[in-house]
């Protein structure tokens, strides 16, 4: 996948990003037609790309096809997605792959004895939703179609490394890190080999060894600890990266990685031992004119803008997002919050009974943790968001996802974010307590029309903590606000719904008053930017936009992006 730095300099590996023939298959025939072993036409797209965003397809769902021709030395190699929406298909050279279910998370394939030359390789992209989707239909975002983004081939030579998670405690002082590895290798030989295999932490060897796998073997290793001496801490206002090399005779993976570690005391959230307030935004990964297939240099931008505005960190909603964006994070010192594509309004109790959606949930938290888990900025795992949280079937499968998070994800907090601030009965999965709520905006969803009661829910979820004896337990505001609609303003009364003043107006309030609630460590505003929604919502989305942004769709800033600044700048300069 695209990063912020080269990940590999022994292994070849090809981009096959750019132009793919393309066909829609609205009748869902072109498996019985034969198109995985090659398509009979189409027109040129260009991948990373949503097919919703294409002239006469704005509301297509369904199936369309993709095919790429490209070179290769042949041998062994592994063929690599970012993304595909919603359920991949995959054949090279009229040889079926497999399949994979699930968008926004990393999947790949490993073929053996590829010949020298010219291959084809072909996808379908199935965006169709079913009762067993996930996400379900009604979704708060609209549901491209699409490969939405990268794809590579590596060519893998030898005892390659597939992956490397880099693994460690800090010492009490945080001076000194105790480093291990979980390294996973495949051997591509049709013979048994032995390589040497080597990590180094920038100039730093913590393993030095030597492998011996049989043919086609794959196997996980875990490195010897290495007691790292002198560790500079990743922290916000310095960042610092350790580049992680991990080398056998025949294959590298390049990693970065950050040391640091996050917790919470005493209705506080420490990272490296120093309080902190979570002040941030929440952002999807879309525009209008890319959907999901989002350009690298808008990420860029939208950091630049959300650091400009004072945010120390992130809420990915509601899904992965891509590791570009999260190198860019690792880099700038923003923390994240990274999350898997349940939004629960979606989810009727039938469907969170379903154990084959549960399942899928399983699967999105196992492949998030499987790709992301070296970055340091990601302090967050959120399980869900809004799903029906006072239900005993949430707690059963919310008791199993906390538990693999905590014994697989490395040293983050475990959370969810819960619409049910009054009955909620997963709090106590949870490192810090998240809550949802539209006071001031809506009049159900837990939300009531006057943006002053506000100061009733403060002091009842108070007391509800206490009950639970809960109290303790550091609490996030993470979605609050209010639509506006760029450019409409009322100057001589604020109190106008959709106007940009009434939205700077309930931020603000909200803002101030968790600031000074004492059992309150953070605030994420609903939303950065506007986004496109799905036709199925209608909850006052104006023009099928989700409107809450601070931002327009088009990054250009409403009122209440400057009085978030002027007030997270407040707060910054109180700490």
């Amino acid at each position: 996948m695209k990063r912020l730095f080269n990940d590999h300099n022994i292994r070849n590996v090809i981009d096959l990003n750019g132009a793919w023939l393309f066909k829609a298959d609205p009748d869902k025939s072109g498996v019985d037609l034969g198109w995985g072993g090659g398509l009979p036409c189409g027109e040129t797209v260009t991948v990373p790309s949503c097919w919703n965003t294409h002239l006469g397809m704005y509301n297509y769902e369904g199936v369309c096809w993709y095919q790429k021709k490209f070179v290769t030395d042949g041998g062994t190699l592994f063929i690599e997605f970012g993304s595909v929406m919603t359920q991949a298909m995959v054949w090279l050279d009229g040889i079926y792959l497999g399949d994979h279910y699930g968008a926004f998370t990393q999947f790949d394939f490993i073929v053996n004895d590829v010949a020298r030359g010219e291959h084809t390789l072909v996808v379908r992209a199935d965006s169709t939703i079913t009762e067993k989707s996930f996400p379900q239909r009604y979704t708060d975002w609209y549901n491209y179609g699409g490969i939405a983004r990268d794809v590579a081939a590596h060519e893998l030579k030898g005892i390659s490394i597939l992956t490397n998670h880099i693994k460690y405690e800090l010492s009490k002082d945080l001076k000194s890190a105790s480093v291990y590895c979980d390294i996973e290798l495949y051997n591509t030989n049709d013979a048994e080999a032995t390589e040497s295999i080597s990590i180094t932490i920038d100039d730093t060897a913590i393993y030095s060894g030597k492998i011996t796998l049989g043919s086609h073997e794959k196997v996980k290793i875990t490195t010897p600890v290495y007691e790292f001496s002198d560790v500079e801490l990743w922290q916000m206002e310095s960042p610092r990266l350790y580049t992680v090399t991990a080398k056998t005779d025949s294959d590298d993976l390049i990693d970065k990685v950050g040391f640091r570690k996050i917790e919470v005391s005493n209705n506080d959230i420490l990272l490296n031992g120093k309080s902190i307030e979570l002040r941030g935004v929440n952002r999807h990964e879309e525009h209008p004119d890319w959907g999901f297939a989002f350009h690298t240099g808008l990420m860029k931008k939208d950091i630049d803008l959300i650091k400009y505005m004072g945010c120390n960190t992130i809420r990915g909603s509601h899904y992965p997002q891509t590791q570009f964006f999260i190198d860019l994070l690792d880099e700038s010192g923003i923390l994240f919050w990274s999350e898997i594509p349940m939004w629960g309004c979606g989810f009727g109790e039938k469907a969170l009974k379903d154990p084959d959606i549960v399942a899928h949930g399983f699967q999105f938290h196992q492949e998030m943790v499987k790709y992301y888990y070296n970055h340091p900025s990601i302090v967050i795992w959120g399980m869900h968001n809004e799903v029906d949280s006072k239900l005993e079937c949430v707690r059963e499968f919310s008791i199993v996802w906390a538990d693999f998070l905590r014994k697989n994800g490395g040293n983050r907090l475990i959370t969810h974010a819960s619409n049910h601030p009054n009955d909620d009965i997963c709090y106590d999965l949870d490192d810090i307590i998240c809550i949802n709520i539209y006071h001031g905006w809506y009049n159900y969803y837990g939300g009531s029309g006057s943006f002053s009661d506000w100061d009733k829910q403060v002091d009842t979820l108070r007391e509800r903590l206490k009950s639970l004896n809960l109290y303790g337990t550091p609490v996030i505001m993470s979605e609050f606000g209010a639509a506006a609609l760029a450019g409409y303003h009322q100057h001589f009364d604020s109190g106008i719904k959709w106007s940009e003043e009434y939205q700077r107006d309930i931020i603000e309030y909200c803002l101030e008053l968790f600031h000074k609630t004492e059992y309150m460590r953070g605030f994420y505003v609903w939303q950065f930017a506007n986004i496109r929604t799905s036709p199925s919502m209608d909850i006052n989305r104006v023009r099928y936009y989700n409107n809450k942004g601070i931002v327009d769709e088009h990054r250009n800033p409403k009122a209440s992006f400057f009085k978030i600044k002027e007030l997270y700048n407040k707060y910054a300069n109180e700490e």
